[in-house]
């Protein structure tokens, strides 16, 4: 069975210390040390329904940072990858910074700029270069919250305004902050996609709607990025004896 390792990252600075931002020194030591280990890269949607080698990885975005482009890609295009963005669609036509509770803090601080978004034709360059533009809902709520209706409007007017600044389908979305259910996958279905991107807590077996990736933060050293991506330990965390291992730590914790 072929090994799909899914990243998910956000932005990449030299400067912000944000949780969700990588340098870009960490950025390329942890791609590096992956495609020596033999991964190839694909976008998700490639990887999802057809891996071509026997080690792939995706390195998603989630957010459309225009640090991905300015920063990333360069890196990427170094190491012979491509990538795959997810964007809230009601930023990039924005002459602001995007904000929603979790970034909302940097606004107005000496790190405003960071959050800034690409533009969909930036986007559209990227496509060009081969990658994969996918939908991050409208406004990046969490999806378990809302009503039938405002679910369904965020999952399907985001995925038509990727394909109408795109040009091209938009079959792909990651959920905002990971945050899902069974209702919020059935209606993804329905909304046409076909395959979404979680970021479990605990993993569990990959199903299209339902893919879960490995987050990478500020604060993964070698040590600790090399132990997420560990093939043994990720088939670790989807059995049962990781869920009653997790389960005790979790009750020790809190006693």
């Amino acid at each position: 069975m072929a090994d799909v390792l899914v990243l998910c990252y956000h932005a990449v600075s030299p400067a912000w210390p944000a949780d969700l931002s990588v340098t870009p020194e960490a950025f390329e030591r942890q791609l590096k040390l992956l495609v020596d280990r033999g991964y190839r890269g694909e976008t998700f949607r490639e990887a999802v329904s057809s891996p071509r080698g026997e080690r792939t990885m995706v390195v998603t975005f989630d957010d459309a940072y225009l640090s991905v482009l300015e920063l990333a890609k360069p890196i990427m295009d170094r190491l012979g990858l491509v990538g795959t963005v997810f964007v809230p669609t009601d930023y990039p036509e924005r002459d602001a910074p995007m904000s929603w509770p979790g970034i909302d803090h940097w606004v107005g601080g000496p790190h405003e700029q960071e959050l800034r978004p690409m533009t969909w034709e930036q986007m559209r360059g990227l496509a060009e270069h081969g990658w994969e533009i996918g939908s991050h809902t409208c406004s990046h709520p969490h999806l378990t919250e809302l009503d039938n209706d405002t679910l369904d409007r965020e999952l399907i007017v985001s995925r038509t305004e990727c394909e109408r600044h795109m040009g091209r389908p938009c079959l792909t979305i990651a959920y905002p902050y990971g945050d899902y259910d069974g209702r919020v996958a059935e209606a993804a279905g329905r909304a046409g996609y076909q395959a979404a991107c979680t970021l479990p807590a605990r993993f569990h077996e990959a199903r299209p709607l339902e893919w879960p990736r490995v987050g990478v933060y500020h604060g993964d050293d070698g040590r600790r990025f090399r132990m997420k991506v560990s093939p043994a330990l990720r088939r670790l965390r989807t059995s049962r004896a990781w869920s009653a291992l997790d389960g005790l730590r979790r009750r020790v914790k809190r006693s």
